[in-house]
């Protein structure tokens, strides 16, 4: 699998990534860090195409189509980029959010964050439309797939149907019994990461047997004979491979795994820093990696980050399709 580690020139990315996503249809990477930045990478042709500076790190951000997306920064600010112009314009305030998402299917962004609330906005009114709070915690986690939010508060999650916003669908304890690090959605349901090195895997329908959850210790680490905890920061579904999905840790390691099979597939050479983010593109043929400190330890290598990016040819995905058909 070939790695290239994406060139920023003369102006590189100055502090933590907090978050890069691939665009929707498009090999576009978006990227949001600590030195108040939102990038836009096109990898197709090597070069970073945009570049809107704020005077707040920023958390979070995601794409609502190739041409516009959201950040969430410190200031609790959610702000709209317009990726063709480059103007920014700010949607409202939400104290202490961290997280956000956007939803095609009702034109709603969705931040949640640190003050234990979510707040869905209409972007074509520019407005809030609801807030749900008391959720019990602090939100670590959101994801979203389709009209399913999913919110991660301790260790627990909890999934809203976008279209009966006031309806809690259901709350699942995670059997890990530990805090919930990140939440992503794939293969019939959802992955959950903890701060413990685990990950879990529940399905979303009911219907589906209890039997088939299961949680694994995903990057199994031993200092001194014993077990050594490091937690899960991002997990990723290919959209070309359902089952398929990858997992990076706080210690630089990167893992991928068959959900049905319940085997792991390879390791990826251990990058500089910890992964702190994971994105697979739109046909599931390139997976990006953020290597970067996190801010979780005291001792951490503060070295620059670094995205690196791994080509997934034919060769691979037939490989990676004959073993998760065993």
């Amino acid at each position: 699998m070939k790695q290239t580690c994406l060139s920023f020139g003369s102006n590189p990315i100055r502090d933590a990534i907090s978050r890069i996503r691939f665009a929707p249809h498009s090999n576009h990477l978006l990227i949001s860090s600590w030195d108040s930045s939102l990038r836009l990478y096109d990898v197709d042709a090597c070069k970073l195409t945009l570049e809107a500076s704020d005077e707040y790190p920023l958390l979070d951000c995601c794409f609502a189509d190739d041409s516009l997306a959201f950040s969430a920064a410190t200031d609790g600010l959610l702000r709209r980029y317009d990726l063709n112009s480059g103007d920014v314009d700010r949607i409202g305030s939400h104290d202490e959010a961290t997280c956000v998402e956007y939803s095609n299917e009702t034109s709603l962004a969705i931040t949640a964050g640190w003050d234990k609330k979510i707040k869905f906005w209409d972007t074509r009114l520019v407005k809030s439309l609801q807030c749900l709070e008391n959720l019990g915690g602090e939100v670590e986690s959101m994801s979203l797939s389709e009209f399913h939010l999913m919110i991660a508060v301790g260790t627990s999650v909890s999934t809203y149907d976008l279209r009966k916003l006031s309806k809690l669908d259901q709350a699942k304890e995670s059997f890990m019994d530990v805090q919930i690090k990140c939440v992503r959605p794939g293969f019939e349901g959802f992955a959950v990461g903890s701060f413990d090195g685990r990950v879990a895997l529940e399905y979303v329908n009911d219907s589906n047997s209890k039997s088939g959850r299961y949680a694994f210790r995903c990057h199994p680490k031993k200092k001194d004979g014993r077990h050594h905890i490091v937690p899960v920061n991002d997990i990723a579904f290919n959209p070309r491979l359902p089952t398929i999905f990858v997992t990076g840790d706080n210690e630089g390691y990167a893992s991928t795994w068959d959900a049905q099979s319940k085997k792991r597939l390879y390791e990826l050479p251990r990058f500089p820093n910890a992964v702190a983010s994971l994105s697979y593109s739109y046909d599931g043929l390139l997976l990006a990696v953020a290597s970067s400190y996190t801010y979780q330890e005291a001792n951490e290598r503060e070295e620059l980050p670094q995205i690196f990016l791994h080509e997934i040819n034919d060769l691979n995905i037939s490989s990676l399709s004959a073993g998760s058909s065993k």
